[in-house]
């Protein structure tokens, strides 16, 4: 089963991945999480500064994880709210992205209601930027709703996260 937590920087997906991966009924799962700070090292740029090349890195990485902290949506959202790329490479971009979408069996939308920004050094801060990602995820979740099998929104604390998690899995087996 493929899995994937999309939302906005800082809202608290790589928390549920680490609390998630203490469940037992997650033992047989691989668990993936983000390397924006190895990337960055790398010379990739991040956020706002965002390239084709970036992004491009973002998409080979998310199209091979299977549980994850971020999806294709998120990559799609970043890449049409970069700066740095122009109108044709975000479009032909996207378009390539879309066409992976339908591999997730699951896509969990994590809302940043309530979820202060946290600066992990990496992740840009601005509640702007964040708040601009959310919107362009939320409106690349409705625009591709055929596309995706499962959306679950998921807000609250991490414990209410996790209980929703759970319940809609418990779903897929009954």
């Amino acid at each position: 089963m493929k899995i994937g937590f999309c939302g906005t920087m800082s809202v608290g997906k790589t928390t549920l991945v680490k609390e998630l991966k203490k469940l037992g009924e997650f033992k047989d799962h691989q668990f993936v999480t983000e390397r924006s700070q190895h990337l960055m090292n790398q010379g990739i740029p991040l956020n706002t500064d965002s390239t084709l090349k970036g992004q491009t890195v973002f998409l080979a990485e998310r199209s091979l994880e299977l549980l994850q902290d971020r999806t294709i949506i998120d990559v799609m959202a970043f890449a049409r709210c970069s700066k740095s790329m122009n109108y044709f490479e975000k479009n032909n971009f996207i378009n390539l992205a879309k066409c992976l979408i339908h591999e997730y069996d699951y896509i969990f939308y994590v809302s940043p209601k309530g979820v202060e920004i946290e600066n992990n050094g990496v992740r840009e801060t601005n509640s702007e930027y964040r708040d601009l990602i959310d919107r362009t995820i939320q409106s690349f979740l409705k625009h591709h709703s055929p596309r995706i099998k499962n959306l679950v929104t998921v807000e609250g604390s991490t414990e209410e996260r996790i209980k929703i998690i759970q319940d809609s899995l418990v779903l897929q087996y009954l």
